[in-house]
């Protein structure tokens, strides 16, 4: 549920945005050429992810950022990186033992 909320650009740009303090959905609002119900149901994705909380404060709806929904996200990345790294680090090792055996093998006028 994660990457599919960080999917929409204007998702993560909200999410940027209440990086830096809470904001209200009218604050929001002013950024995007939306509706405050457009930009609601876009908090509503970030809410079902756990990336936002909403609570009341008189009239206002403020909203908040949750990074600590990151987290998980952030796991899995990192270890698809270093999988991925040990993959391309075995991959390296083994073209530069073709490149060699190659390169012996044409100093010795084998080359086909």
């Amino acid at each position: 549920m994660t990457f599919s909320a960080l999917a929409d650009p204007t998702r993560r740009d909200i999410l940027a945005r209440l990086r830096k303090h809470p904001l209200t959905v009218s604050d929001l609002a002013e950024h995007y050429a939306m509706s405050r119900a457009g930009v609601s149901q876009h908090l509503t994705v970030l809410e079902r992810a756990d990336l936002v909380q909403r609570s009341r404060r008189g009239q206002w709806t403020e909203c908040t950022l949750s990074p600590a929904a990151l987290d998980p996200a952030s796991e899995w990345i990192e270890q698809q990186r270093a999988e991925w790294k040990e993959r391309l680090d075995r991959l390296e090792e083994h073209l530069d033992r073709k490149t060699a055996l190659h390169e012996k093998h044409t100093e010795k006028g084998e080359e086909k």
